[in-house]
Protein backbone atom coordinates (compact mmCIF):
# COMPACT_ATOMS: atom_id res chain seq x y z
CA UNK A 1 0.00 0.00 0.00
CA UNK A 2 1.19 3.71 -0.47
CA UNK A 3 2.03 6.05 2.19
CA UNK A 4 -1.58 7.53 1.33
CA UNK A 5 -3.52 4.21 2.03
CA UNK A 6 -1.71 4.03 5.02
CA UNK A 7 -2.62 7.49 6.27
CA UNK A 8 -6.42 6.92 5.29
CA UNK A 9 -6.52 3.64 7.52
CA UNK A 10 -4.75 4.75 10.56
CA UNK A 11 -7.10 8.04 10.46
CA UNK A 12 -10.00 6.40 9.20
CA UNK A 13 -12.92 7.47 11.42
CA UNK A 14 -10.11 10.03 13.77
CA UNK A 15 -11.27 12.44 12.10
CA UNK A 16 -14.41 14.02 11.04
CA UNK A 17 -16.39 13.32 7.89
CA UNK A 18 -14.76 15.84 5.63
CA UNK A 19 -11.35 14.93 6.69
CA UNK A 20 -12.03 10.78 5.50
CA UNK A 21 -13.63 12.21 1.98
CA UNK A 22 -10.55 14.41 1.04
CA UNK A 23 -7.99 11.37 2.29
CA UNK A 24 -10.71 9.22 -0.13
CA UNK A 25 -10.44 11.42 -2.88
CA UNK A 26 -6.33 11.50 -2.61
CA UNK A 27 -5.95 7.42 -2.51
CA UNK A 28 -8.42 7.69 -5.40
CA UNK A 29 -6.58 10.02 -7.13
CA UNK A 30 -3.13 8.59 -6.70
CA UNK A 31 -4.28 5.66 -7.47
CA UNK A 32 -5.73 6.96 -11.38
CA UNK A 33 -2.43 8.24 -11.54
CA UNK A 34 -0.49 5.44 -10.81
CA UNK A 35 -2.84 3.53 -13.40
CA UNK A 36 -2.06 6.14 -15.90
CA UNK A 37 1.97 6.09 -15.43
CA UNK A 38 1.41 2.27 -15.93
CA UNK A 39 -0.21 2.46 -19.14
CA UNK A 40 1.64 5.32 -20.33
CA UNK A 41 4.79 2.95 -19.80
CA UNK A 42 3.19 0.30 -21.40
CA UNK A 43 2.13 2.01 -24.19
CA UNK A 44 5.67 3.68 -24.80
CA UNK A 45 7.30 0.16 -24.73
CA UNK A 46 5.58 -1.50 -27.70
CA UNK A 47 7.00 0.50 -30.18
CA UNK A 48 10.62 -0.97 -29.19
CA UNK A 49 11.09 -4.38 -30.34
CA UNK A 50 13.84 -6.17 -27.49
CA UNK A 51 13.58 -9.43 -29.13
CA UNK A 52 12.78 -11.63 -32.90
CA UNK A 53 8.93 -12.54 -33.32
CA UNK A 54 8.69 -16.21 -32.44
CA UNK A 55 6.51 -19.17 -33.48
CA UNK A 56 3.49 -19.03 -31.17
CA UNK A 57 0.54 -20.83 -30.77
CA UNK A 58 -2.70 -18.54 -30.53
CA UNK A 59 -4.53 -20.92 -28.83
CA UNK A 60 -2.00 -21.12 -25.58
CA UNK A 61 -1.65 -17.34 -25.92
CA UNK A 62 -5.52 -17.57 -25.37
CA UNK A 63 -5.90 -19.75 -22.58
CA UNK A 64 -3.35 -17.16 -20.43
CA UNK A 65 -5.46 -14.51 -21.52
CA UNK A 66 -8.90 -16.46 -20.07
CA UNK A 67 -6.66 -16.69 -16.78
CA UNK A 68 -5.52 -13.50 -16.48
CA UNK A 69 -9.43 -12.58 -16.74
CA UNK A 70 -10.47 -15.35 -14.80
CA UNK A 71 -12.31 -13.14 -12.12
CA UNK A 72 -13.65 -10.19 -14.97
CA UNK A 73 -15.48 -13.34 -16.37
CA UNK A 74 -16.70 -15.05 -12.95
CA UNK A 75 -18.08 -11.89 -11.71
CA UNK A 76 -19.75 -10.83 -15.46
CA UNK A 77 -20.50 -14.31 -15.98
CA UNK A 78 -19.25 -13.77 -19.49
CA UNK A 79 -19.54 -16.41 -22.12
CA UNK A 80 -16.49 -16.75 -24.59
CA UNK A 81 -16.16 -19.11 -27.44
CA UNK A 82 -13.40 -19.34 -30.24
CA UNK A 83 -12.24 -20.52 -33.45
CA UNK A 84 -9.06 -22.34 -33.60
CA UNK A 85 -6.18 -20.43 -33.43
CA UNK A 86 -3.11 -20.22 -35.83
CA UNK A 87 0.47 -20.73 -35.20
CA UNK A 88 1.77 -17.19 -36.12
CA UNK A 89 5.39 -15.68 -35.94
CA UNK A 90 5.16 -12.81 -33.15
CA UNK A 91 5.89 -11.60 -29.97
CA UNK A 92 3.65 -13.34 -27.31
CA UNK A 93 3.56 -11.13 -24.50
CA UNK A 94 2.45 -8.54 -26.84
CA UNK A 95 -0.66 -11.07 -28.58
CA UNK A 96 -1.52 -11.70 -25.00
CA UNK A 97 -1.57 -7.87 -23.93
CA UNK A 98 -3.63 -7.03 -27.50
CA UNK A 99 -6.11 -10.23 -27.05
CA UNK A 100 -6.73 -9.35 -22.97
CA UNK A 101 -6.98 -5.95 -24.17
CA UNK A 102 -10.04 -6.64 -26.89
CA UNK A 103 -11.83 -9.17 -24.79
CA UNK A 104 -10.96 -7.08 -21.75
CA UNK A 105 -13.33 -4.68 -23.40
CA UNK A 106 -15.78 -7.27 -24.51
CA UNK A 107 -16.64 -8.08 -20.98
CA UNK A 108 -16.34 -4.22 -19.65
CA UNK A 109 -18.58 -2.53 -22.13
CA UNK A 110 -21.64 -5.14 -22.09
CA UNK A 111 -25.00 -3.52 -22.40
CA UNK A 112 -26.61 -3.23 -18.42
CA UNK A 113 -28.56 -6.19 -17.35
CA UNK A 114 -27.09 -8.68 -19.92
CA UNK A 115 -24.04 -11.11 -19.81
CA UNK A 116 -20.77 -10.07 -21.82
CA UNK A 117 -20.46 -12.89 -25.08
CA UNK A 118 -17.17 -12.56 -27.02
CA UNK A 119 -16.37 -14.63 -29.97
CA UNK A 120 -12.49 -14.88 -31.28
CA UNK A 121 -12.12 -15.60 -34.63
CA UNK A 122 -9.39 -16.64 -36.99
CA UNK A 123 -9.90 -16.60 -40.75
CA UNK A 124 -6.74 -17.01 -43.08
CA UNK A 125 -6.86 -14.80 -46.59
CA UNK A 126 -4.26 -13.38 -48.66
CA UNK A 127 -1.24 -13.76 -47.46
CA UNK A 128 -2.85 -12.88 -43.77
CA UNK A 129 -4.44 -14.08 -41.00
CA UNK A 130 -7.64 -11.90 -39.98
CA UNK A 131 -8.16 -12.31 -36.03
CA UNK A 132 -11.37 -10.51 -34.25
CA UNK A 133 -13.28 -10.05 -31.14
CA UNK A 134 -16.52 -10.09 -31.75
CA UNK A 135 -19.35 -9.35 -28.43
CA UNK A 136 -22.36 -7.69 -28.15
CA UNK A 137 -21.94 -4.92 -25.77
CA UNK A 138 -22.99 -0.89 -25.92
CA UNK A 139 -21.41 -0.45 -29.74
CA UNK A 140 -20.08 2.28 -31.12
CA UNK A 141 -21.20 4.94 -33.42
CA UNK A 142 -18.97 4.88 -36.63
CA UNK A 143 -18.11 8.24 -36.35
CA UNK A 144 -15.91 7.21 -33.60
CA UNK A 145 -13.68 4.55 -35.37
CA UNK A 146 -10.68 6.14 -35.75
CA UNK A 147 -10.65 7.98 -32.12
CA UNK A 148 -10.88 5.28 -30.24
CA UNK A 149 -7.04 3.97 -31.35
CA UNK A 150 -5.92 7.23 -30.79
CA UNK A 151 -4.23 7.79 -27.01
CA UNK A 152 -6.13 9.68 -24.51
CA UNK A 153 -9.44 9.09 -26.53
CA UNK A 154 -12.28 8.18 -24.36
CA UNK A 155 -15.75 8.09 -25.37
CA UNK A 156 -17.79 7.77 -21.70
CA UNK A 157 -17.07 9.07 -18.28
CA UNK A 158 -14.51 7.39 -15.86
CA UNK A 159 -17.67 7.32 -13.38
CA UNK A 160 -19.25 4.90 -16.01
CA UNK A 161 -16.44 3.14 -17.42
CA UNK A 162 -12.95 2.66 -15.65
CA UNK A 163 -10.09 3.11 -18.14
CA UNK A 164 -7.33 5.49 -19.34
CA UNK A 165 -7.93 5.94 -22.76
CA UNK A 166 -4.58 3.81 -24.00
CA UNK A 167 -6.10 0.37 -24.53
CA UNK A 168 -6.71 0.21 -27.85
CA UNK A 169 -3.88 2.62 -28.91
CA UNK A 170 -1.52 0.00 -27.23
CA UNK A 171 -3.58 -2.44 -29.43
CA UNK A 172 -3.06 -0.41 -32.66
CA UNK A 173 0.90 -0.03 -32.07
CA UNK A 174 1.17 -3.80 -31.69
CA UNK A 175 -0.82 -4.85 -34.68
CA UNK A 176 1.12 -2.05 -36.71
CA UNK A 177 4.73 -3.47 -35.09
CA UNK A 178 3.53 -7.17 -36.80
CA UNK A 179 2.89 -5.48 -40.05
CA UNK A 180 -0.58 -5.39 -39.49
CA UNK A 181 -3.79 -2.95 -39.51
CA UNK A 182 -6.89 -3.17 -37.08
CA UNK A 183 -9.94 -1.78 -37.35
CA UNK A 184 -13.39 -1.59 -36.05
CA UNK A 185 -17.19 -2.51 -37.25
CA UNK A 186 -19.76 -1.33 -34.99
CA UNK A 187 -23.15 -0.07 -34.34
CA UNK A 188 -24.48 1.75 -30.78
CA UNK A 189 -26.29 -0.88 -28.86
CA UNK A 190 -25.18 -3.71 -31.31
CA UNK A 191 -22.03 -4.91 -30.15
CA UNK A 192 -18.84 -4.49 -32.09
CA UNK A 193 -16.24 -6.84 -33.30
CA UNK A 194 -12.49 -5.29 -33.51
CA UNK A 195 -10.78 -7.22 -36.67
CA UNK A 196 -6.36 -6.93 -36.96
CA UNK A 197 -4.14 -8.82 -39.14
CA UNK A 198 -0.94 -10.71 -38.78
CA UNK A 199 1.01 -11.63 -42.00
CA UNK A 200 1.14 -15.44 -42.27
CA UNK A 201 4.84 -16.14 -42.02
CA UNK A 202 3.69 -20.09 -42.45
CA UNK A 203 1.47 -19.94 -39.45
CA UNK A 204 -0.79 -23.43 -39.45
CA UNK A 205 -4.13 -24.09 -37.16
CA UNK A 206 -2.64 -24.92 -33.90
CA UNK A 207 -4.93 -28.58 -34.04
CA UNK A 208 -6.35 -29.74 -37.13
CA UNK A 209 -10.10 -29.04 -37.97
CA UNK A 210 -12.35 -32.04 -37.31
CA UNK A 211 -15.26 -32.17 -39.39
CA UNK A 212 -18.83 -31.17 -37.96
CA UNK A 213 -17.71 -29.94 -34.83
CA UNK A 214 -18.61 -26.63 -33.33
CA UNK A 215 -15.63 -23.96 -32.70
CA UNK A 216 -13.82 -24.15 -29.15
CA UNK A 217 -14.81 -23.31 -26.40
CA UNK A 218 -13.64 -21.76 -23.30
CA UNK A 219 -13.80 -23.95 -20.17
CA UNK A 220 -13.52 -21.39 -17.38
CA UNK A 221 -13.11 -23.87 -13.45
CA UNK A 222 -12.36 -22.58 -10.49
CA UNK A 223 -9.10 -21.57 -9.81
CA UNK A 224 -8.46 -24.13 -6.96
CA UNK A 225 -5.11 -23.56 -4.67
CA UNK A 226 -2.80 -24.67 -7.57
CA UNK A 227 -4.00 -21.14 -8.95
CA UNK A 228 -5.23 -22.70 -12.59
CA UNK A 229 -8.73 -21.54 -13.60
CA UNK A 230 -8.88 -21.21 -17.85
CA UNK A 231 -8.49 -23.74 -20.07
CA UNK A 232 -9.21 -25.29 -23.64
CA UNK A 233 -11.76 -27.70 -23.87
CA UNK A 234 -9.99 -28.98 -26.97
CA UNK A 235 -9.65 -32.91 -25.97
CA UNK A 236 -13.36 -32.42 -26.21
CA UNK A 237 -15.21 -30.03 -28.64
CA UNK A 238 -18.71 -30.49 -27.06
CA UNK A 239 -17.87 -29.60 -23.28
CA UNK A 240 -19.56 -26.32 -21.77
CA UNK A 241 -19.12 -24.81 -18.75
CA UNK A 242 -20.74 -22.01 -16.74
CA UNK A 243 -18.84 -19.37 -19.02
CA UNK A 244 -19.22 -20.99 -22.30
CA UNK A 245 -21.78 -21.03 -25.07
CA UNK A 246 -21.92 -23.01 -28.76
CA UNK A 247 -20.10 -20.86 -31.78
Amino acid sequence: PSYLQLLERRNKGQLDADADEFNNFAVDGASRMQTLINDLLTYSRVGTRSKPFESTDLGKVLELVLLNLRVAIEESGAKITHDRMPTLSVDPTQMTQLLQNLIGNAIKFRQQGTSAEAHVGAEHKNSSWILSVRDNGIGIAPDHFERIFMVFQRLHTRDEYEGTGIGLAVCRKIVELHGGRIWVESEPDQGSTFFFTIPDAGGELSEAPVSGQPARRIAVKDAGADGRAASAASSNPGVESPHATKA
